[in-house]
């Protein structure tokens, strides 16, 4: 039966934001950019990008994994931390701000951990800041082991053993090293390491349900650090049990994930989920010890133990190994002031809190915008569409948590609510609804300000794309030409996102959608009657997802059975406004 989580909190909308305050009060050494609450970047309190002679060294992600990352930042690791909101991508306006705070002549470094969101949205921003003259090298960390190798565009997950490259990176770019040879060495170490977790309870986002998906007496092998459902759900196990399936799933020879093999060094690190007694930590550490030397032949030359990279209130932990030659030794052994790293010294600077300025950066489309005050009638039917859109997403907000719920992390319908609330407050501000493809250019706007993770960039990307195809237009936009701006935009998700239809994502609402718009309106029919039945293509599209298996987003790990008893979420809510966009326009076209 599920139930309200009990957290320790204030408003669940803040954690991120007060989790900073109070990381950098404890940490003279740390320091965030006063771009709260869209810009949440931690970084060294003793670095500007106007002095800095070393590489930058940069990673981020979701909060809710803490201490990762914002607790590793400091000399010797990393030089700052961008943070999303819980389990959700940083933006790429946020990413280029901790790029523009830190980084000098020697260039950056991205370390970025293999989830769909992360890699579109640090990709976007490091090739933003390219064009602005930085330079930028991108290193991507998929240390998972427990799922078997398969297609599709995922590929592994970033798990802990992340937080073992950051520490190679931090060590050379301290040692002063070039990008490019920082970047290999964090490569190279990215392949020496595999990762494998279990659980025995899934986390509690804060302010929502804590799910019952394990029931008494059940664990989880393999599962995400974002909740989404494991390889297996299996009896509670003994330690020892539980330690022989784990390393013997890391150092397969079948999947050959990570090139170990009797008679190396190595290197073990038993990382606590969020939920874990030290004491059974440590019982883990010393049991995994025991075995990789006995029925493993390795020789381990380290152990960290603790909670590095965290998945909120989980009750788990995960086990990383990794391949250890002298050079890794000296990297992993070399000094840091990272607050959260095991042999990190305690920092000396002198606290200061006044909260760093954003960077200046300005862009040609900086002029301000306005509402008109009249609108013509064009502006009327796109206020009443949009209008319709957001509030259709807004009332779906709790069923789409609950879609998600069952096969990702359960934040689809609150990141699609921020998105849509955030539409409707800026519409009625200042979207200039006489002008459609200015004012599609502000939805992505609103969009990046509030929405992260991967639905926010894919739908900036969408609106982007839209906004440059709507601009070769006049400022009275035909239904053919908006049809055409419709397939752009999707066509444009699917290059950069990499999905196409059948693989389970809203895309497989969308594409029947623009298909069908198009047949009507080549055939003659009049636009509103082509909107309304390319409406019904979008929902039966969304509908059929239901019977497809995912190759795209977190729901690539859960397994068939669970996806078949819901649709995609993200398809769901396409679908959703779309529908809700064309009965407006259908309804505004009569009264006008």
């Amino acid at each position: 039966m599920a139930f309200q989580g009990k957290k320790l909190i204030n408003d669940p909308n803040d954690v991120v934001t007060e989790y900073i305050e109070g990381l950098v009060e404890t940490y003279p050494g740390l320091q965030y950019l006063d771009g709260f609450p869209e810009v949440k970047v931690v970084l060294r309190a003793d670095v500007s990008s106007g002095s800095y002679d070393k590489v930058a060294v940069i990673c981020g992600g979701g909060s809710g994994h803490e201490p990762a990352h914002s607790g590793f930042v400091g000399d010797g690791m990393l030089t700052a931390a961008v943070c999303g909101d819980v389990f959700a991508s940083p933006p790429v306006d946020s990413i280029l701000s901790g790029i523009r705070a830190v980084t000098g002549s020697k260039g950056c470094l991205l370390i970025v951990t293999n989830y769909t969101g992360d890699r579109l949205n640090f990709g976007l921003a490091a090739e933003q800041a390219k064009s602005e003259g930085y330079n930028i090298e991108t290193v991507i960390v998929g240390d998972d082991c427990a799922l078997q190798p398969q297609q599709g565009l995922p590929g592994r997950r970033g798990l802990a053993g992340t937080v073992l490259v950051n520490k190679v990176a931090g060590a050379a770019a301290a040692a002063g090293l070039s990008l490019a040879d920082v970047a290999a060495e964090a490569k190279h170490a990215s392949e020496l390491v595999g990762t494998m977790g279990v659980a025995l309870s899934v986390c509690t986002r804060p302010g929502q349900v804590t799910s019952d998906r394990l029931g008494p007496g059940k664990m989880e092998l393999g599962l995400g650090i974002h909740g989404e459902p494991g390889a297996a759900v299996v009896d509670l196990q003994p330690v020892h049990a539980v330690l022989s399936h784990i390393l013997k799933q890391i150092l397969s020879k079948e999947t050959n994930y990570v090139p170990i093999s009797s008679g190396n060094r190595v290197v073990l690190m038993v990382n606590g989920l969020g939920g874990t007694p030290i004491m059974e930590l440590m019982i883990a550490a010393g049991k995994a010890v025991t075995k990789l030397q006995l029925e493993h032949g390795l020789a381990v030359e380290r152990v960290y133990t603790g909670s590095f990279m965290t998945s909120l209130d989980m009750a788990g932990y995960s086990v990383s190994i990794m391949r250890a030659d002298q050079a890794i030794l000296q990297r992993l052994d070399a000094r840091t002031m990272a607050p959260c790293w095991p042999v990190g010294v305690s920092a000396k600077l002198a606290p200061s809190k006044i909260p760093v300025p954003l960077p200046p950066h300005t862009t040609k489309s900086d002029e301000a915008l306005t509402r008109p005050k009249e609108l013509s009638v064009e502006g009327h039917i796109l206020e009443a569409a949009i209008e319709a859109a957001a509030e259709a997403v807004i009332d779906l907000e709790d069923t789409l948590n609950d879609l998600d719920g069952k096969v990702g992390d359960g934040d689809c319908g609150s990141t699609m609510f921020r998105g849509a609330a955030t539409i409707l407050e800026d519409m009625r501000s200042y979207y200039p609804l006489n002008d459609a493809a200015e004012t599609i250019n502000e939805i992505g706007a609103s969009i990046r300000r509030v929405m992260g993770g991967t639905s926010g960039i894919i739908y900036d990307i969408f609106c982007k794309a839209a906004y440059a195809k709507l601009k070769e237009s006049s400022r009275q936009v035909t239904s053919k030409q908006w049809a055409d701006a419709l397939e752009a935009s999707i066509a444009a998700v699917s290059k950069y996102g990499g999905a196409r239809a059948g693989y389970r994502t809203l895309l497989d609402a969308l594409l029947p959608a623009s298909a069908v718009l198009q047949e009507r309106l080549n055939a003659g029919d009049d636009p509103c009657t082509a909107f309304l039945l390319s409406s019904e293509a979008a929902v039966s599209g969304a509908e059929s997802t239901q019977h497809m298996q995912a190759q795209a987003g977190r729901s690539t790990y859960v397994s068939v059975d669970i996806l078949a008893s819901v649709p995609d979420p993200g398809a769901m809510a396409a679908a959703a406004w779309y529908k809700a966009a064309a009965l407006a326009v259908e309804s505004k076209h009569k009264c006008l």
